[in-house]
């Protein structure tokens, strides 16, 4: 409150007068908790009136201001100004200020324009002695919807401004207490009153004692006000129960407001929980479908490869008939040979017979000859010498051959025993292969693995054959070079000496061992045909065993995607179960909607009956009111009658 007392200081200053002393105290001293300004039996002077006028325009922190016994009469009107436009003072106290004509529009002007003020104390101004000024200010309480409370004591207020008075009430629609103590109002004033009584609802209190109003008349206007005050606690009753009403239906309405909208929730949650279902068991089927495809593309693929398999089988079988053929041929080959050999031993024999003959008729013959066959045989000892030398070269030659055929045969026999090791190894990783891909769950192609053997058992058998068929050709051509040195070699020897039929017949042995051993790797080549066979015969076994795997494993497919078929339509069924469910609450919520509206139509109903009731409650009010009006006039006329019969009433009427 220092800023409102400098304030004033400042405009005083700036009006060329000093602050009073006692206003600054009080401003000083003003509650600001309460907001009250308490400046009553203080004499302000006009600049006073003027600055307080500036400082209480607009929005001043006051709710109440008391200027009681402050002698303000031509001045207050400056004052009254500033709080036309204020709009926080609720409470203006100005008894006992001697407000006359310039007060009275001043105040009228104030009834007019604030909207703020809900009390005014008015009380010791004589407002009625000035009929202009009074008439201003009751055309400013005409005007006012604000003023709840007014005070106009000891006024000096007349019939005729109890006239005006009661022409502003009836237009009036916010006053509810009006003191007219202590004026002079008399008959005609109070019946005026009570007049606009019947048209003023709003009034609950009206004070007119000290008036000369007979009590009649006073009596009717407490019956007009206690009519008030019925009206207005019937008023509020029913305003009570038409809100205690709306606040329930308002309830009803938000109660199932939050019904529907709960199971609208919920519906919605059911929709969002059955699409993410039908979403996540039409994911599942084409999951299962892919699942399908790939099963269904890796059995044709299977079907392909086994075909292949069957196709790669029988051509090796197809390879392997052509090496027994072969083989046969060889064989046959090989006996045509040694027959022509003995063939051409017996012809050396028999030549060797007939050579034998004639050599030793030759001897007998020629015995002169001793001399020079001596010489001859000295010559034929050294080439005898010279020919086993060469014998020993030659055994030296077999024995170096026979060293590398067993070398060789060691190494063919290492390739076996590696070749083995590899197949051995091959079925083991296979089988951890396959062993791995159970553990991991895979449908993998159990056949890849075995194409792959058997491609490396076919190179490993061409490799072989080809190996077979180049030492059958080497041997071959060694056997036709031996045979043709042995040969020239028995030509020489049977023209020589006997010695060379025995170097034929060491040369037959040898190629008997030859063949022997050429029969001897035709054997094993058998016999690794054999294996070959076995191989193929195991490996076919292994391909049954696998296809029979597949086929258990497709019928565990199938039995797994009629597993979850059968896991689908049980979900369907929920869905269908969730359907009817939702259905059941669409029911029910139908039902509820009904129910709802039933309730409201029956809430509609009684506030129409209550209203009905009201109706007829201000139907009867205002039948009550037309009797007292009745009689109010029908005891007016009587009155009137009487005065008139009376002599004070020839008096007055002779004035």
């Amino acid at each position: 409150m220092e800023q409102f007392g400098h304030d004033y200081a400042r405009l005083c200053a700036a009006a060329g007068a000093a602050p009073q002393e006692a206003v600054l105290r009080r401003l000083r001293e003003h509650d600001g908790a309460r907001g009250r300004l308490d400046l009553a039996a203080q004499s302000l002077s006009l600049q006073t009136c003027s600055a307080l006028g500036r400082l209480l325009h607009g929005a001043a922190p006051l709710a109440a201001l008391a200027l009681g016994d402050c002698g303000l009469s031509e001045e207050g009107a400056l004052l009254l100004h500033g709080l036309c436009s204020n709009t926080t003072v609720k409470s203006l106290d100005l008894k006992g200020n001697n407000l006359r004509s310039m007060g009275a529009e001043a105040l009228g002007k104030l009834l007019r324009q604030n909207k703020s003020i809900r009390s005014l104390t008015l009380e010791w101004n004589s407002l009625g002695m000035w009929e202009e000024g009074f008439s201003f200010f009751c055309q400013g309480l005409r005007a006012n919807n604000a003023l709840q409370r007014l005070d106009l004591r000891n006024n000096q207020i007349n019939h005729q401004g109890a006239g005006e008075l009661a022409v502003a009430l009836t237009h009036n629609t916010s006053l509810q207490k009006l003191d007219l103590r202590w004026n002079n109002i008399g008959l005609l004033g109070g019946r005026a009153l009570l007049s606009c009584l019947h048209s003023n609802k709003t009034l609950k209190r009206l004070e007119l004692a000290g008036n000369n109003v007979p009590g009649d008349i006073l009596k009717a206007v407490e019956q007009a006000l206690d009519h008030n005050q019925d009206r207005e606690v019937i008023l509020s009753e029913a305003q009570n129960q038409v809100n205690i009403l709306s606040k329930e239906v308002l309830s009803l309405k938000d109660e199932k407001n939050k019904q529907f909208m709960d199971f609208v929730d919920t519906v919605d949650k059911q929709k969002e929980e059955r699409a993410r279902s039908e979403k996540m068991s039409a994911a599942r089927v084409s999951q299962l479908q892919e699942a399908l495809d790939e099963q269904y593309s890796i059995m044709n693929s299977l079907k392909t490869k086994l075909q292949m398999t069957e196709a790669a089988l029988a051509l090796s079988e197809q390879k392997v008939r052509n090496l027994g053929e072969l083989l046969n041929a060889m064989k046959q080959e090989q006996n045509c040979v040694a027959e022509c050999h003995v063939r051409e031993l017996q012809q050396q024999k028999q030549e060797s017979a007939d050579r034998e003959g004639r050599l030793l008729h030759d001897l007998s013959a020629a015995s002169e000859k001793n001399l020079l066959l001596r010489n001859q045989v000295d010559e034929l000892e050294r080439k005898c010498k010279v020919q086993q030398d060469q014998l020993f070269q030659v055994k030296q030659d077999l024995t170096n051959t026979t060293a590398e055929l067993k070398l060789r045969a060691v190494e063919a026999e290492e390739r076996l025993e590696t070749e083995k090791r590899r197949y051995k190894q091959s079925l083991e990783d296979m089988e951890s292969l396959r062993i791995k891909e159970v553990k991991m769950g895979f449908l993998q192609h159990p056949g890849f693995s075995l194409s792959l053997e058997l491609g490396q058992v076919k190179a490993a058998a061409l490799t072989e054959r080809g190996q077979a068929e180049e030492e059958l050709i080497k041997v071959r051509s060694q056997a036709r070079l031996e045979e043709q040195q042995r040969l020239e070699h028995l030509e020489e020897k049977l023209r020589l000496m006997t010695e060379s039929r025995d170097e034929a017949q060491n040369c037959c042995l040898k190629q008997k061992e030859m063949v022997a051993e050429a029969q001897a790797k035709a054997k094993q080549l058998s016999l690794y045909a054999d294996g070959l066979k076995r191989r193929l015969d195991e490996l076919q076994q292994d391909l049954d065993s696998k296809e029979e795997e597949k086929v258990t494993e497709l019928n565990k497919v199938k039995l797994e995607l009629q597993e979850q078929i059968g896991h689908l339509e049980a979900e369907r069924t929920a869905q269908d179960g969730l359907r009817e469910k939702i259905a059941a609450l669409e029911r029910q919520l139908k039902a509820l909607s009904s129910n709802h509206r039933e309730a409201l139509l029956d809430k509609e109903g009684e506030i129409s009956l209550l209203l009905e009731k009201l109706r007829m409650k201000e139907a009867e009010i205002s039948r009550v009111r037309e009797e007292e009006a009745q009689r109010a006039s029908f005891l007016q006329n009587a009155i009137m009658a009487y005065v008139q019969g009376s002599p004070l009433g020839t008096h007055s009427s002779r004035k």
